[in-house]
């Protein structure tokens, strides 16, 4: 019967094009049975699911939707048995400030000779956002080339290549502003359009230290190296030019731009909290319970922001949903199978992560359960379940013996445990086992490994390109349930054995947070 088929007349093409179309969804389809979560995985999705859904509008630190997870999150908690430990019910307030860069309502332009042109905040430029900011900035443009000293910077606008750091000609001292034109660390690559510009703080602590000024009160903007040809418009120069001098190592020239630089910067603070979730199962040794290990994972994200492809909504799953998932997957396995550790296991779900690790900065200034009593912290972040887990990089696996504990449970799951192979990303000061490492609490941070020249490789790296910190990162990208379902695995074991060994994580001689 199916060989009888005949697609003729005006309609015949759609027809076969249709046909062709549902064959190969019926074979994407049986591709994916052939890896179909197992149920434990599914479950574990359908947290993911809850928390990185639009409804959730990415979770931005203080918001409605930020509110609402956590919310879940505690409710979660509370069906697997854990116990409320924050400072009212499961929550710990977290008072912060914030100050916002109003994109709608400032403005840059670049006057050349030939005309003024408009540019666009958080497509083509941004600057970081601080209470600090002049409302207007002005100056003719300047480019210093590899040359130090000699050049009067005093009023004028510097610009700067990729990687030029503090400006080739001895600084930006007495620059009005300086323009540096973004570059890729590693594998991220420049973040355009950016999501929004935003500085936040622990409310009464001064402003981090930032790029926002450089040189002697320089205002340092960053600029999409996609529009970097706007820069050097009728300068005798090309961005391409200059940077292929520079990749040659063939010294830059000096040269003024003939253009002036001129923007209108409107800023916005207040003050807003939002909550850090803390649970606690308590140990079943009567000694042991005292002491606590503590899992963690953030549960704010970027929030809404600038579109990508009409898509405004930066729904962070991996970044970091999933892993607030492994930690409730993990109260849930522990509930339904009916163990108790000898230790106690504090459940810290942080907020404000993603600006600057304050949740968990709070936390450990702040903690809810004595800090000595605090033996280790496993957290979860920088995961990403996209090829097939083999090998695990883990961050400070040498600072204490908690990374031999790390080793040794791996190993009975075939996981290969490597030190980070690019400690030039600063990984283990970015995610929030740092703020409990700061306090003397052994710690370790995790991400997937792969080997060089390798397809995990090129997944790795296109992750970063196509879908860190912005709206892809969502629930439609690919994930491989093997990898996830082996990672949650290991969590659980890692956890568990930590939490009924009969001696706590120590540092190890000359680590340089034994202190």
């Amino acid at each position: 019967m199916y060989g009888a088929l005949r697609f003729n007349g005006p309609h015949g093409n759609l027809m076969r094009m249709r046909l062709r179309s549902l064959v190969l969804f019926g074979a994407a389809v049986c591709a994916l049975l052939a890896t179909e979560p197992n149920a434990a995985t599914r479950r574990w999705w359908r947290h993911v699911t809850a928390l990185a859904n639009d409804g959730m509008e990415g979770r931005n630190t203080g918001s409605a939707a930020y509110r609402r997870a956590a919310e879940y999150v505690a409710a979660q908690f509370e069906k697997a048995g854990v116990k409320a430990a924050g400072e009212k019910g499961w929550y710990q307030s977290v008072p912060l400030h914030e100050v916002r860069l109003r994109a709608d309502q400032s403005s840059a332009t670049i006057m050349g000779t030939d005309g003024t042109t408009q540019l666009q905040f958080l497509r083509q430029l941004t600057v970081g956002a601080r209470a600090t900011l002049p409302e207007h900035v002005r100056g003719p443009m300047f480019f210093a080339g590899s040359e130090r000293g000699g050049a009067d910077l005093a009023g004028k606008v510097l610009v700067q290549l990729p990687g030029a750091g503090r400006g080739a000609a001895g600084g930006a001292q007495g620059a009005a502003a300086v323009i540096s034109i973004d570059a890729a660390t590693g594998p991220e690559p420049p973040r355009w359009p950016a999501a929004y510009s935003v500085s936040m703080t622990l409310r009464g602590e001064p402003a981090a230290a930032g790029p926002q000024r450089q040189g002697g009160g320089a205002v340092a903007f960053r600029f999409n190296p996609a529009d970097a040809e706007l820069l050097f418009r009728n300068s005798g120069h090309t961005f391409k030019e200059l940077m292929e001098l520079q990749t040659a190592g063939t010294p830059l020239p000096r040269f003024e731009i003939p253009a002036e630089f001129m923007a209108t910067l409107k800023t916005e603070s207040s003050d807003l909290s939002s909550d850090n979730v803390i649970g606690v199962l308590p140990g079943s040794d009567p000694a042991l319970a005292k002491e606590y290990v503590v899992v963690s994972a953030h549960l704010d994200g970027y929030g809404l922001g600038e579109p990508w492809n009409g898509d405004r909504i930066y729904n962070g799953a991996f970044d970091d949903a999933a892993y607030v998932a492994t930690l409730i997957d993990f109260a849930e396995r522990l509930h339904d199978a009916g163990v108790k550790p000898k230790r106690s296991i504090l459940f810290c779900v942080v907020t404000g992560e993603e600006k600057g690790l304050l949740g968990s900065k709070y936390f450990v200034a702040h903690p809810t359960v004595p800090k000595e009593s605090m033996v280790a912290n496993v957290n979860l972040d920088q995961l990403r379940p996209i090829f097939p887990l083999h090998t695990l990089t883990t961050l400070a696996v040498d600072e204490s013996t908690l990374g031999d504990t790390v080793r040794e449970v791996a190993a009975k799951r075939g996981i290969k445990i490597q030190p980070d192979p690019e400690p030039q990303r600063n990984l283990l000061r970015r995610s929030d086992h740092y703020s409990f490492m700061q306090i003397g609490v052994p710690a370790v941070g995790f991400i997937f490994g792969y080997v060089p020249g390798t397809p995990d490789e090129a997944a790795y790296r296109e992750w970063y390109a196509k879908r860190y910190h912005s709206p892809a990162d969502d629930l439609n990208q690919p994930w491989v349930p093997d990898a996830a379902a082996k990672f949650n695995d290991f969590f659980h074991d890692l956890v568990v054995a930590l939490a009924d060994a009969p001696e706590r994580p120590k540092w190890k001689a000359g680590s340089t947070f034994a202190k």
